[in-house]
Protein backbone atom coordinates (compact mmCIF):
# COMPACT_ATOMS: atom_id res chain seq x y z
CA UNK A 1 0.00 0.00 0.00
CA UNK A 2 1.64 3.22 -0.83
CA UNK A 3 1.96 6.25 1.82
CA UNK A 4 -0.61 8.75 0.72
CA UNK A 5 0.61 12.42 2.51
CA UNK A 6 -1.93 13.72 4.74
CA UNK A 7 -3.35 16.38 2.90
CA UNK A 8 -4.38 14.15 -0.27
CA UNK A 9 -5.83 11.47 1.89
CA UNK A 10 -9.72 10.76 1.65
CA UNK A 11 -11.64 11.80 4.59
CA UNK A 12 -12.13 8.44 6.02
CA UNK A 13 -8.72 8.00 5.99
CA UNK A 14 -7.68 11.17 7.57
CA UNK A 15 -10.46 10.62 10.52
CA UNK A 16 -9.03 7.32 10.86
CA UNK A 17 -4.85 8.53 11.09
CA UNK A 18 -6.29 11.45 13.76
CA UNK A 19 -8.01 8.54 15.64
CA UNK A 20 -4.99 6.59 15.83
CA UNK A 21 -3.40 9.48 17.18
CA UNK A 22 -5.41 10.47 19.92
CA UNK A 23 -5.22 9.90 23.40
CA UNK A 24 -7.07 9.52 26.47
CA UNK A 25 -6.39 11.59 29.91
CA UNK A 26 -6.73 8.23 31.93
CA UNK A 27 -6.99 8.56 35.28
CA UNK A 28 -5.94 12.53 35.08
CA UNK A 29 -8.94 14.92 35.21
CA UNK A 30 -7.71 17.87 32.81
CA UNK A 31 -9.98 20.43 34.99
CA UNK A 32 -7.60 22.99 36.99
CA UNK A 33 -7.88 22.91 40.80
CA UNK A 34 -7.35 25.47 42.93
CA UNK A 35 -7.26 25.14 47.03
CA UNK A 36 -9.49 27.94 47.92
CA UNK A 37 -8.73 30.19 51.30
CA UNK A 38 -10.53 29.33 54.18
CA UNK A 39 -11.10 33.25 54.78
CA UNK A 40 -12.78 33.87 51.93
CA UNK A 41 -16.83 33.56 52.36
CA UNK A 42 -18.55 30.50 50.72
CA UNK A 43 -22.36 31.01 50.01
CA UNK A 44 -22.50 27.34 49.09
CA UNK A 45 -20.73 25.99 52.25
CA UNK A 46 -23.43 24.66 54.69
CA UNK A 47 -23.71 26.80 57.70
CA UNK A 48 -23.94 25.14 60.86
CA UNK A 49 -26.43 27.32 62.92
CA UNK A 50 -29.07 26.00 60.18
CA UNK A 51 -28.86 22.17 61.23
CA UNK A 52 -28.51 22.68 64.95
CA UNK A 53 -31.80 22.26 66.67
CA UNK A 54 -33.20 25.56 67.71
CA UNK A 55 -32.36 26.63 71.47
CA UNK A 56 -34.02 28.88 74.02
CA UNK A 57 -31.17 30.88 75.69
CA UNK A 58 -32.54 34.11 73.70
CA UNK A 59 -36.10 33.35 75.66
CA UNK A 60 -35.54 35.33 79.64
CA UNK A 61 -37.41 33.62 82.53
CA UNK A 62 -39.36 35.79 84.67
Amino acid sequence: MPHVSYQKASKRKRREIDETNRTTWGNVSPITRKVESAKVYNRKKIQRWHMEPPTLDFCFNR
